[in-house]
């Protein structure tokens, strides 16, 4: 079977780290077009990671025959409406989290993809894919601490390029899009349930954009939470999950990039242990899941369904906080 033609939608920097590099190790995946609002930028990007084919615009890229899928790295508040265009052109989608400006545009996205099942669409929460959370999952689900009774996650770090799109409210920016929806989508996952949100504090990079954002929750069986984002922290990096348990905790530091580092710390009625895992790419397992999907139906676990889930709770601490979802920005 031929390996999937991928364009990229966007000359962003996630995208050697996200596609480019982990097609190489993925012989189901090449990496064959890409496309930018500046050609000249799209052309240097291609020459610069071996790409054969530089398209015109983003249009020409949906509409194009020679393409199967498309990867999404734009700023959040494209996401939707180019997705909707992909599926509309019979394109599978690999989109950039978050999945969409709020979760009304998920629910239309999810809906245009119910209406096309034979594509897939998947939510791009590369460390979902990884061994290190399947190792903590398999922890909690053995009841290596217990019965679960408070989810802590958090993913702080210092963004200090004021011009820098996360930081616009137009593009759906603010640090509870770009962070917040790791630790909201840790936390669920965790759990395995959705959380009510029973409170939200947040401080501001400039009007109705957030810099910080604490939040706090309840799940229906009693279980706590509390989630955590910074993109003005002090600290250089601050990201991982603790889940306390009736007879012990995890800890795991650096589940987002483990290729780096990571640790997983299990203390519980046997002492304490420490363990890792593998410390390949998280995107290599998600670039791995795409094509398995792709190609041979598998479900992925980052869907739309979970996508809408997880916009649902980040329009909530939004509202919690004072202010309201973000919006789709104007397409062109």
């Amino acid at each position: 079977m031929p390996p999937i033609r991928l364009g990229i939608l966007g000359a962003a920097r996630i995208a050697p780290a996200a596609v480019v590099n982990p097609a190489r190790g993925v012989d189901d995946v090449s990496v064959t077009a890409v496309a930018a609002r500046d050609r000249n930028r799209a052309q240097a990007f291609a020459d610069k990671h071996g790409i054969p084919r530089v398209l015109p615009d983003y249009r020409a890229m949906v509409e194009d025959p020679d393409l199967d899928a498309l990867y999404i790295p734009l700023p959040n508040g494209l996401h939707g409406s180019w997705t909707l265009a992909a599926l509309a052109a019979g394109k599978h989608v690999l989109c950039e989290k978050p999945f969409t400006a709020n979760a009304e545009e998920a629910a239309l996205v999810r809906s245009a993809a119910e209406d096309r099942p034979e594509l897939v669409v998947m939510e791009a929460f590369h460390y979902r894919y990884h061994p290190l959370f399947a190792r903590a999952r398999q922890l909690l689900d053995e009841g290596a601490i217990g019965t679960i009774e408070h989810i802590d996650t958090r993913l702080c770090f210092p963004l200090l390029l004021r011009k820098d799109i996360r930081w616009q409210l137009a593009l759906a920016g603010g640090a509870l899009m770009d962070a917040g929806c790791y630790t909201i989508h840790m936390l669920r996952h965790l759990a395995g349930a959705e959380p009510r949100v029973t409170g939200a504090r947040m401080r501001l990079f400039s009007p109705g954009v957030d810099r910080f954002v604490q939040a706090h929750y309840r799940f229906a069986d009693g279980v706590t939470g509390r989630t955590t984002c910074s993109m003005l922290s002090a600290q250089l990096l601050r990201l991982g999950f603790t889940v306390r348990g009736s007879s012990g905790s995890l800890h795991v530091l650096n589940p987002v990039m483990p290729n780096m580092f990571h640790r997983l710390t299990l203390r519980g009625r046997g002492g304490r242990r420490v363990e890792h895992v593998v410390r390949r790419p998280t995107y290599d397992f998600q670039l791995e899941a795409f094509a398995d999907a792709v190609l041979n139906g598998a479900k992925p676990i980052t869907g739309p369904d979970d996508a809408v889930a997880n916009m649902t709770v980040i329009d909530a601490v939004y509202r919690a906080a004072g202010l309201e979802p973000r919006q789709p920005a104007a397409v062109a």
